[in-house]
């Protein structure tokens, strides 16, 4: 690594020294003005192929063909595209010890080939979603649902998970929990949704969503509100299909609106967008991952998130079935999404981003704004053993 690679990875690292004992410094506080100035000399110094490739958060077997480790042919395969983030699904999973060298593996590789730490993130919800406390790979708490925990209506019961899945999660490496999710139930009959959220209640899932982003940040594991502009009201399941929110904006604000809002007050550092189609507001059925109206003009400029917008995964049916890999990640781009969560096909979406760049259909400084942010975030994880 040559000396200005070293001196950006140390700044990185020094960004939160003590990260798991200390909790993170969250992204809507201004940024220190030297670790600016360093992450504005880390992208002059990148290539576009380097920044393109940060924007993409895929699974290890995506990446290089192997699930489960980390050896030469994935070095060589993210040296080609070092890749912002890699998320481990169930596939991936197989012992305690193979997950903690898959994930020290794959953060060796960050530091050795770029200096620029990467994103490793789960489905960590609590409930029926939870890859390791379900893969048997350790000890960990056992939560019957988030939905139980609402019914308490004691938030501290939400931190105190927080704390305790960022507990375990820090502990085998990974830095990105894909949770809490943020929708509210207000359809009785939606099953994909159903137990995983804290409740029908905005103003308790509110609370509850808060507080759980409170308790991972205590533990260094940076959060993820799920999934904008609301999950909680559809009928259709968005991983098979086209899935629709008739409510108007005002409804939308008043009700779904509100765990969001809080979530993104206690500091969540991603906020992932679901593929649901709002025509009451778009006045179409694009799905809101693919929406500037929904991704920008909403979730930013309305409501003032200066995180990370990741996309729901994009090999879900109500995105796939309708969009080649290509013409998805660059209508994600425009939308103002900064990073793809699992495309159907990452070197088509990849190509059709670096073509889309290359034709002036995106500018480099729309690519440099998403960069900039995920630096920035990084910056705040430290990925020292």
């Amino acid at each position: 690594m040559n000396s200005r690679k070293k001196r950006f990875a140390a700044i990185l690292l020094a960004g939160i020294t003590f990260i798991c004992t200390s909790g993170i410094t969250h992204v809507q506080v201004k940024a220190d003005p030297v670790q600016e100035e360093n992450v504005e000399e880390k992208i002059q110094q990148m290539s576009l192929a380097e920044k393109i490739a940060q924007l993409f958060f895929i699974t290890p077997e995506t990446l290089a063909g192997n699930a489960v480790s980390a050896g030469d042919t994935t070095r060589g395969a993210y040296e080609a595209y070092p890749v912002g983030g890699i998320i481990l699904m169930s596939a991936n999973i197989e012992s305690y010890d193979q997950v903690k060298n898959l994930i020290a593996g794959y953060q060796q590789m960050s530091q050795e080939t770029g200096g620029v730490p990467i994103f490793v993130g789960v489905d960590e919800e609590g409930g029926i979603v939870s890859r390791i406390a379900k893969s048997g790979i350790m000890e960990t708490p056992v939560y019957d649902s988030m939905q139980a925990i609402g019914q308490t209506g004691d938030s501290l019961k939400a931190y105190e998970t927080g704390c305790q899945i960022g507990s375990y999660l820090s502990e085998l490496g990974f830095n990105v929990d894909f949770a809490p999710v943020a929708d509210v139930l207000t359809n009785p009959q939606n099953t994909v949704i159903g137990s995983r959220s804290f409740g029908s209640d905005p103003s308790i899932d509110g609370a509850m969503v808060a507080s759980e982003v409170k308790g991972l940040h205590t533990k260094g594991m940076l959060s993820t509100l799920k999934h904008f502009p609301g999950h909680g009201d559809t009928y259709e399941d968005s991983h098979e299909g086209k899935s629709y929110v008739y409510k108007t904006r005002e409804e939308l604000e008043n009700c779904e609106w509100i765990p969001f809002k809080k979530g993104i007050e206690a500091g969540s550092d991603f906020v992932m967008m679901g593929h649901i189609s709002c025509p009451g507001i778009t006045g179409d059925d694009t799905p809101a991952s693919l929406s500037y109206t929904i991704c920008t003009e909403i979730l930013r400029d309305q409501l003032g998130f200066q995180g990370l917008v990741i996309t729901d995964a994009m090999n879900m049916g109500a995105v796939a079935n309708e969009y080649a890999s290509g013409d998805a990640a660059v209508r994600a781009v425009q939308a103002g999404a900064d990073m793809i969560l699992m495309p159907a096909d990452f070197s088509a979406a990849y190509a059709g981003v670096r073509n889309a760049v290359q034709n002036g259909t995106i500018t480099e400084e729309r690519i440099n704004e998403s960069v900039r942010r995920i630096l920035a975030v990084k910056n705040k994880i430290n990925t020292a053993e």
